[in-house]
């Protein structure tokens, strides 16, 4: 097997391990280079526009971690068992002029700014015209988070690929959430919402299931 088909065999083979790991081990922590590991492809991800519209919220202290329980139902086992709890914020304040995203222009990605004007005009339209993000809040909001979810599926293959099992988490109760991450001082609801949460550890148990999913034919469909 040639290197290319060897790294293909083991990008599958992260995938066919990776599932949605409902109780850790909780004697067992990722080491810390690790958890920078998958960290990192996290912030490497790419973005819509290059906007970068998150924030990734590590959640160890157990205090914190029992009140969102509370109001978390798909992360009642995962809570108090993972070695790593992460909550995806996603931006309220991306659009095209805003002082986030011209900061990120002018003095993150550097660009000269006449190009940044230019820019700025272009992606305004973008966002305005062409996918309607200024017709409400919840619009802008939700587009950020669907930039999270890439994110969000890096961090996941990432962890598979070096034997760290992850459980991706929707199940919490999105207004109790907030109000106690504002009560605890993590989260600036004027500039970001809460997304979508993570865990990551490794498993107590295997899966009682083999993974399962449609056929190829179910899901892709190709026009010559």
């Amino acid at each position: 097997m040639n290197n290319i088909s060897a790294k293909k065999q083991e990008i599958i083979d992260a995938y066919m391990f990776r599932h949605a790991t409902k109780a850790f081990d909780p004697t067992k922590k990722i080491s810390e280079e690790d958890f920078d590991f998958i960290l990192e492809t996290g912030r490497l991800s790419p973005s819509s526009i290059g906007y970068e519209p998150w924030r990734f919220l590590v959640i160890q202290n157990m205090e914190i971690r029992e009140k969102l329980k509370e109001f978390s139902f798909g992360g009642r086992g995962q809570f108090p068992t993972a070695s790593h709890l992460v909550i995806l914020l996603a931006r309220k304040d991306a659009k095209a002029d805003s002082d986030y995203v011209q900061n990120l222009l002018k003095n993150v990605k550097n660009i000269p700014e006449p190009i940044v004007a230019n820019m700025t005009n272009s992606y305004k339209n973008f966002q305005e015209s062409d996918l309607k993000l200024y017709e409400s809040e919840r619009a802008l909001f939700d587009w950020a988070s669907k930039q999270t979810y890439i994110a969000l599926g890096n961090m996941l293959t990432a962890a598979a690929l070096i034997g760290i099992d992850s459980c991706p988490m929707e199940g919490f109760n999105m207004e109790k959430v907030t109000e106690i991450l504002e009560n605890e001082g993590l989260l600036d609801s004027e500039k970001f919402g809460v997304s979508v949460m993570a865990a990551f550890g490794y498993r107590s148990q295997e899966p009682e299931f083999e993974k399962s999913r449609q056929s190829r034919e179910k899901v892709v469909q190709w026009i010559d």
